[in-house]
């Protein structure tokens, strides 16, 4: 894929991991961004950063119908097509199901999985308008090994990874090439408040990303031949994964008590 023209649109683009991408695909040539989030500063300060780059910037919440519909009537007015869609933003809200509040469950829900499916259909009329099109959905480790505390997270990851692969499939005869992204714990604001030690970087995440992008890889799978290995034993033998976590259950109940980033 070649991305130098490409119009490229954006969830969560003003902060993390997403920034990254931003940048790393202004240095590779890109120039048309369109970017949704909810921080209407953080935007700005994107335009600032970003200079004599074309940027569509909506403030808006991908959890709600109407942002998305603004956004894509925004986009419609100044793009005839869009070639690449980044399924990004994302919230955690960590610890034992019976204690993450109803809101939090919903917010994750709607902002994780529900607001990622209907972008990427009110979106693919532009998409498939475009001579070579991609779409980049943001997943998580979360999404192939489930881990204690992180239930409804992990659940939203996981319908990501199927979101994908159905997508990819339905595509098939499409110019649209659908990948999936599944990053481990990355040094961002969402991971805060998680006692996490040695996490990648947004630099790391965002090469990998586009690497895989333009190799058309379908997967990305962040954190090594040990993260292949255990995703392979967690789809083979799952209860040796199983017995890891009795052994270090305290430790995933300490290091996810604070996790929260709505």
């Amino acid at each position: 894929m070649e991305l130098e023209h490409k119009k490229v649109l954006i969830t969560g683009g003003s902060a993390g991991i997403g920034k990254e991408l931003i940048k790393q695909f202004v240095d590779r040539g890109v120039k048309d961004f369109a970017v949704i989030g909810r921080s209407q500063s953080k935007l700005d300060a994107l335009q600032k950063e970003f200079e004599g780059i074309n940027f569509i910037l909506v403030a808006g919440d991908v959890s709600k119908l109407e942002d998305i519909e603004h956004l894509l009537e925004q986009v419609s007015s100044h793009w005839e097509c869009i070639d690449l869609l980044i399924n990004n933003a994302g919230v955690v809200s960590a610890g034992a199901l019976k204690d993450i509040s109803d809101e939090d469950i919903v917010n994750q829900i709607n902002i994780n999985l529900t607001g990622l499916i209907l972008l990427t259909k009110k979106a693919l009329p532009l998409i498939l308008k475009s001579k070579e099109a991609g779409i980049m959905n943001i997943s998580s480790g979360l999404g192939l090994i489930a881990k204690p505390f992180y239930s409804v997270y992990a659940a939203t990851k996981a319908g990501v990874k199927h979101f994908s692969e159905a997508m990819r499939r339905e595509l098939i005869f499409e110019n649209v090439h659908v990948m999936t992204v599944y990053p481990t714990a990355t040094d961002t604001g969402m991971m805060t408040n998680a006692k996490v030690d040695h996490m990648d970087s947004t630099e790391l995440v965002a090469t990998k990303s586009i690497d895989g992008l333009l190799n058309k890889k379908i997967n990305v799978i962040l954190g090594g031949e040990k993260r292949l290995k255990d995703v392979d034993t967690n789809l083979n033998d799952p209860l040796e994964i199983d017995k890891t976590v009795m052994e270090n259950y305290e430790a995933y109940k300490s290091r996810t008590k604070e996790h929260r980033a709505m």
